[in-house]
Formats: structure tokens, sequence, C-alpha cells
């Protein structure tokens, strides 16, 4: 394709000016690359809860241990 060659061309029809720039948007907005969405914020309740290999294991005085600071 040469520097002269239009990249596209009007098989049929008059456009008008504004037909002509609704096409040229709707093929720029189709061949942008899509944005990544932005990544979900952690709320601070979720975020503050305990680790999750510190689950207290099952067995005699695991109740009371469960209050123990860690």
């Amino acid at each position: 394709m040469s520097a002269e060659e239009p990249l596209f061309r009007i098989v049929r029809g008059v456009p008008t000016a504004e037909e002509l720039a609704a096409l040229v948007g709707a093929i720029v907005v189709r061949t942008r690359p899509a944005a990544a969405p932005a990544p979900a914020p952690v709320s601070q309740w979720a975020r503050s809860a305990r680790p999750a290999g510190a689950t207290p294991a099952a067995g005699p005085g695991a109740w009371r241990a469960s209050g123990l600071p860690r």
C-alpha cells in the first residue's frame, strides 16, 4: 500500500462530513486495544482479618486457644 492510497474508500453513495466523521470514529474505537479493568479495592474489613494459616486446630483446648494472642 503506497502513502497516496487511501485506507478506505466509499463505494456507493455520497456521505456527508458528519457521516464520514462517525465512520472514522467507529473505526478508531473498534481498533483501539481494550483497557484492562481496574483491580477491585480490598476492603479494610477483609484485610484486617486473620491470615488464612492462623485458623485454630480442633481438639482439646482449641476454644480457649482461639482467644489467646498470637
